[in-house]
């Protein structure tokens, strides 16, 4: 059974998270147009017929402070390869993105990108500032109608993402319990708490505290893994 995350170190985690990714969310999509590696990769995907998984969210997505091959959405692709999936994942993570700037960030990257199975990691930085729940579950209905506009036959994994409780009780209880009710209401998938069983563990952090190590890595994988091999079946055949 997972043991629940303790509420003081998930607390000291968040506050750093959000300090530490506050920095680059006013060039988020200038460096995203300036630097479009990840995006231009899946250009020889497209041609080889895999399907692509984007992942859309922030200093988690992004790996931040990991080697590239190191962050989890890079373990993910890893696994596809091992068991033969014919699946390309795409890194659209960048550092500091609240909902609203990956809202307006995203109409830029689904004109240039293909996607077959779309994860949304995005929210943690909304609840750190405050911000208004109701104003989050806009940003992540609008992405989530978004991406259904553009390929109407994408799969959608929803990130659920739990805030510290200095906010109060009933903001933290409204913030983690928006992303179950979005993910019901536009019927896409839900990773309950994407960063269950890494949050609040020291080991399993960088020196910051926040962001996870390697190892941490691998776990949050695993933990979107368990949504991900639903929406894909059991095995694919390759190309």
């Amino acid at each position: 059974m997972k043991q629940p995350v303790n509420i003081l170190i998930l607390s000291f985690f968040f506050y750093f998270l959000f300090a530490c990714g506050t920095g680059s969310e006013q060039t988020a999509q200038e460096r995203a147009q300036e630097s479009p590696a990840s995006l231009a990769d899946s250009t020889t995907a497209a041609v080889k017929k895999e399907k692509i998984i984007l992942f859309f969210g922030n200093s988690l997505t992004a790996g931040y402070g990991l080697d590239p091959e190191e962050s989890f959405p890079s373990v993910v692709q890893q696994k596809l390869d091992s068991l033969g999936y014919a699946y390309k994942v795409v890194n659209a993570g960048l550092s500091g993105e609240t909902t609203a700037s990956g809202n307006n960030r995203l109409d830029w990257v689904l004109e240039r990108q293909p996607v077959d199975v779309f994860v949304l990691e995005l929210g943690a930085n909304d609840g750190l500032r405050g911000i208004d729940p109701k104003e989050t579950r806009r940003n992540l209905t609008a992405m989530i109608e978004k991406v259904r506009a553009a390929y109407p036959e994408a799969d959608i994994i929803l990130a659920g993402m739990m805030v510290p409780p200095n906010m109060g009780p009933a903001y933290s209880q409204e913030f983690q319990t928006m992303f179950a009710e979005i993910a019901s209401e536009k019927e896409v998938k839900l990773i309950p708490f994407l960063l269950q069983d890494v949050a609040g563990e020291p080991e399993l952090n960088q020196a910051d505290g926040i962001h996870p190590t390697a190892e941490g890595a691998r776990i949050v994988a695993d933990n979107v893994w368990e949504v991900l091999q639903e929406v894909i079946g059991p095995i694919g055949p390759a190309s």
